[in-house]
């Protein structure tokens, strides 16, 4: 193994190659979330559930937001902390963090009402609820962390584009990385377990020097767009756009000020909530 290598979640524990595997240089993910603030109104006051590597973070940070990330990845959390020192990064989990106090940029002060005017859940993070429990705990976190009016913005897969297409299911993918001189190549198979409607994946991975590939499992609960309405309106939540185009990863990319679609068969779903 890489001696750098952390093998518990190949490419969540190791930021770097995470980054280099997804790169962002336009931070388009960052700017969208900034259109829809100000599309929809909202403060500059910010958490970020699943906030990876902080990339997110340091466009906002620029941006006058005063930021907060959570993660579950000790690993994020410390490589976010350590390129965006401007924003206050924790590891937690998305389903049972309570209130976090805000640590504003220097120079910058916060709100001094408890919460956040807008709460982030990107590049699918919301789909590890597996449950509807875990769904119940989540969004209940989110309104007691948000402050009246605030916006919960979410990215994630579209369970409704599966209704009768297999494209990302019907082949193995391959493809690589290269991080430090290094080559790291993935072979990752798709399939849906009908019975707890989940998107489940395997990966193996593999590379000079390592004897049997690293084989990883992960899932997505497939969510439909009626089932988020439920759920956000149980939890007095208002859905306030609901759209599958444009997005930082649909198949039409994200620019300013772009109509949003309301076919919702895409890959991609995108939801803004108002407590």
């Amino acid at each position: 193994m890489h001696p750098n290598i952390v093998s518990a979640n190949f490419l969540t524990d190791n930021p770097a190659i995470y980054e280099q595997r997804f790169p962002d240089p336009e931070y388009r993910a960052a700017r969208f979330v900034d259109d829809l603030v100000g599309r929809f109104g909202a403060g500059r006051d910010l958490l970020d559930v699943g906030c990876g590597t902080g990339r997110d973070a340091r466009y906002w940070t620029a941006c006058g937001y005063r930021v907060t990330g959570l993660d579950c990845s000790p690993q994020m959390v410390e490589h976010a902390q350590a390129h965006c020192p401007e924003a206050t990064f924790v590891v937690a989990d998305m389903r049972s963090f309570e209130a976090l106090s805000l640590v504003g940029s220097p120079g910058t002060p916060t709100d001094s009402r408890p919460g956040f005017d807008v709460i982030t859940c990107l590049d699918s993070a919301l789909l590890y609820c597996h449950t509807n429990d875990d769904l119940d705990a989540f969004l209940q976190r989110c309104r007691d962390n948000l402050r009246p009016g605030g916006l919960l913005i979410a990215e994630l897969r579209n369970g409704a584009f599966f209704l009768g297409n297999t494209e990302l299911l019907d082949e193995v993918r391959e493809q690589a990385v290269v991080w430090d001189g290094v080559e790291y190549r993935s072979r990752t198979r798709l399939w849906i377990d009908h019975a707890e409607q989940l998107l489940r994946r395997e990966r193996h991975w593999a590379w000079p020097g390592r004897t049997e590939p690293l084989i990883q499992h992960s899932a997505w609960r497939l969510l439909f767009p009626q089932e988020l309405r439920y759920f956000s309106a149980r939890h007095g939540f208002e859905v306030v756009a609901m759209f599958d185009e444009p997005g930082p990863r649909a198949e039409t990319p994200w620019r300013p000020e772009a109509p949003l679609s309301t076919r919702l068969s895409g890959d991609r779903l995108h939801v803004v909530l108002r407590r």
